[in-house]
């Protein structure tokens, strides 16, 4: 099952970007015909832009993930002697490379794990979890992101990542340039139609300005939501113990601190919302709901 699932997660690296690479040219068709009258100018310039970002991102993943968390990395199991050995054992367990350890400061219990491949890796915990969870839990949710690694979840999150802040970018662009003038060249003028085309091509982008991001991140909080179940149960077999990361979890859902720090673009990265906020209905949660966690794990293992 584990290694179907792994081989699942390499090829939804794919429909990944097809997904966005649609949005992107759709945001590059306006680009083109509005700005250049060219529709494919527009499109090449897009995925241009989220081709270098995407590039960047995914080969600095962990560097940049963690400055943004403020993470700092230990060199050592002198700061964190649980962490790292739990780390160490369930590294060689799950047969992956040790990753980097990090921990961030902050009293809001949580952990996450980053990278391109279990090749070039990173977990970390906030202090916060390291000071709530007993041995037994803090291996429970070690070995939860420790999966993450394993199943290749992390390099899927990664390409989401990037590519979601990407078409944010671009559409932030968009926006802020045209959000209170409608430019007109001068044989506009002295055509209607022409002008009145334009004018609906500024809306349409608008329109793409508003609606891309929130479909890039209604498919970014997609793949987290229906990653965190897997990892839950790969975690469990990982240590034999489910119930260790079922009463994490427990404790997790139990706390309503959210973090001081929070980026947006890897909050999804977290096994627990980082914002502690919950949304109607649940769409534009990043995290399936920790109780229904629990019960697929109790349902799974007990």
């Amino acid at each position: 099952m584990i290694y179907e699932q792994i081989d699942r997660n390499k090829r939804k690296t794919y429909l990944i970007f097809f997904v966005f690479f649609l949005i992107l040219a759709a945001i590059g068709s306006f680009l083109g015909l509005y700005f250049f009258d060219n529709l494919y100018s527009g499109i090449a310039i897009a995925l241009v832009i989220a081709i270098v970002y995407t590039l960047i991102t995914y080969f600095q993943s962990t560097s940049i993930v963690m400055q943004m968390n403020g993470a700092r990395k230990l060199n050592s199991a002198k700061d964190a002697p649980d962490v790292w050995h739990i780390v160490e054992d369930l590294s060689m367990v799950a047969d992956i490379p040790l990753p980097d350890i990090y921990i961030i400061d902050d009293p809001s219990p949580n952990a996450f794990a980053t990278g391109r491949d279990p090749q070039h890796s990173a977990v970390a915990v906030t202090s916060g979890l390291y000071k709530m969870m007993n041995r037994e839990e803090l291996e429970g949710v070690l070995a939860h992101e420790i999966s993450h690694i394993r199943n290749y979840d992390i390099r899927v999150s990664t390409i989401s990542v990037a590519l979601s802040s990407a078409i944010i970018l671009i559409c932030s662009i968009i926006g802020n340039a045209y959000r209170w003038w409608i430019p007109m060249r001068d044989d506009d003028r002295d055509n209607n139609n022409s002008g009145a085309i334009r004018i609906v091509l500024w809306l349409v982008g608008l329109i793409f300005a508003i609606i891309g991001p929130l479909i890039a991140s209604l498919v970014q909080m997609a793949i987290s939501r229906n990653r965190e179940y897997l990892a839950d149960v790969s975690g469990a077999e990982l240590t034999r113990n489910p119930q260790g990361l079922i009463n994490a979890l427990g404790k997790l859902e139990e706390s309503t601190k959210p973090m001081k720090r929070v980026d947006d673009a890897s909050a999804a990265l977290y096994i627990d919302d980082p914002t502690k906020k919950k949304h109607f209905s649940g769409l534009f949660d990043t995290h399936p709901p920790l109780d229904k966690r629990i019960e697929a794990l109790k349902k799974t293992f007990q």
